[in-house]
């Protein structure tokens, strides 16, 4: 898959790629294997908003929501090591001094990695559905993750989820339900990457919007 990716080109993702080995090991538990993610920035950038790309594939949402935003840091995480290598690449030939980008699986990251309280927004993007019904437990948002959002989020941070999916987006809103004591449900705004008639401006997207696919977003905002 690397091959494909990089052309034969080699990749460097210098200062932008944050890889499994060069994290300290997990603990014994979440509150001893916190991180503080704003530290991977410059000192005269740690005091800025950060936000949080769950399943940043290419980075196409990154490079241009980044560059459209120099005032936001921006984390991505993405778990196939051909894609985050492509990814960090990416950032780092185009000098985003406001992306770093984790090769971690998600969930792990957010829920033993993250600090309570540092992302004003969290972007899901056409995560995968798994729409066989034994391997729908398997699918990233569940009232559990959620929880472990909020926790993650500032005062008034949001989560901001896009799919093409049917029944998952009939799923995600069944696990907000779950967590109404903590997110409210708000109308989806399309993010500053969008081009046109976009609404996030990923990769994925603009595939499924050539196969004519419907899209289906909501933005769920934390009760404080």
């Amino acid at each position: 898959m690397s091959g494909s990716l990089s052309h034969g080109k080699a990749q460097d993702v210098g200062a932008v790629g944050i890889d499994l080995d060069g994290l300290p090991g997990l603990g014994d538990s979440p509150e001893t294997s916190r991180l503080d993610p704003r530290t991977w920035f410059g000192a005269d950038r740690r005091d800025l908003p950060l936000d949080l790309e769950i399943g940043s594939g290419k980075g196409t949402f990154l490079v241009q929501q980044a560059e459209a935003q120099p005032g936001v840091n921006y984390i991505g995480i993405e778990y196939a090591r051909a894609y985050w290598l492509h990814a960090a690449d990416r950032c780092r030939r185009r000098g985003l001094t406001n992306v770093r980008l984790v090769h971690e699986d998600a969930g792990t990251f957010v829920s033993w990695r993250m600090p309570d309280g540092v992302m004003r927004v969290v972007h899901v993007y056409f995560p995968d559905p798994w729409p066989k019904k034994r391997h729908q437990k398997r699918r990233l948002i569940q009232a559990p993750f959620l929880r472990e959002l909020h926790r993650v989020l500032s005062p008034g941070g949001e989560v901001r989820l896009v799919t093409d999916h049917d029944g998952y987006f009939t799923w995600m809103a069944e696990h907000a339900a779950e967590v109404a004591d903590q997110f409210t449900v708000e109308p989806f705004e399309r993010s500053d990457a969008a081009d046109g008639v976009e609404m996030v401006g990923t990769n994925f997207e603009r595939k499924y919007r050539r196969e004519g696919r419907p899209f289906h977003a909501m933005t769920l905002r934390r009760i404080d």
